[in-house]
C-alpha cells in the first residue's frame, strides 16, 4: 500500500530524492512520515507532513538539509535529501496514518503510524 523508491549510492555532499507512492483508500486523508534505520540501530523519525501539507517537522539531525513534501494529486510523498552525510546511510521507510495530528511529539512516534512501506536503501560514501 506504500511503495518507497529513489534510494541508491551517493557521495557525501550529494543529493537524492525519495518517493513514496500510496495506494491507500482515500490516500489524501493520510498524515505521512519518513523514518530510517541504520544497521544495528533503532528506527528513527526523519520527517513528517500533515494531511494538508501545511505542517512539517524534522529531526534535528536533518533539519536544513532534508525537505518533505506531498503531491496530493499524485498521492505521493517526497523526501528531498541534500548535503548528505555518511551518517545518513540507512534504510528509509515511509509511513502513514489517517488522522489530523500536527504536533511534532506525535509525528515522531513510530506507534503513531499504521501503514509502512518496504523501505529503500540510501548509502552515502565518504
Amino acid at each position: 500500500q506504500l511503495q518507497a523508491s529513489g534510494g541508491g549510492l551517493v557521495q557525501a555532499g550529494g543529493s537524492l530524492r525519495l518517493s513514496c507512492a500510496a495506494s491507500l483508500r482515500t490516500s489524501n486523508n493520510y498524515r505521512m512520515g519518513w523514518f530510517r534505520q541504520a544497521p544495528g540501530k533503532e528506527r528513527e523519525f526523519v520527517a513528517g507532513i500533515s494531511r494538508s501539507g501545511s505542517t512539517t517537522h524534522y529531526a534535528d539531525s536533518v533539519k536544513g538539509r532534508f525537505t518533505i513534501s506531498r503531491d496530493n494529486a499524485r498521492i505521493t510523498v517526497y523526501l528531498q535529501m541534500n548535503s548528505l552525510k555518511p551518517e545518513d546511510t540507512a534504510v528509509y521507510y515511509c509511513a502513514a496514518r489517517n488522522d489530523y495530528l500536527t504536533d511534532y511529539s506525535w509525528m515522531k512516534r513510530r506507534d503513531m503510524y499504521d501503514y509502512w512501506g518496504q523501505g529503500t536503501l540510501v548509502t552515502v560514501s565518504s
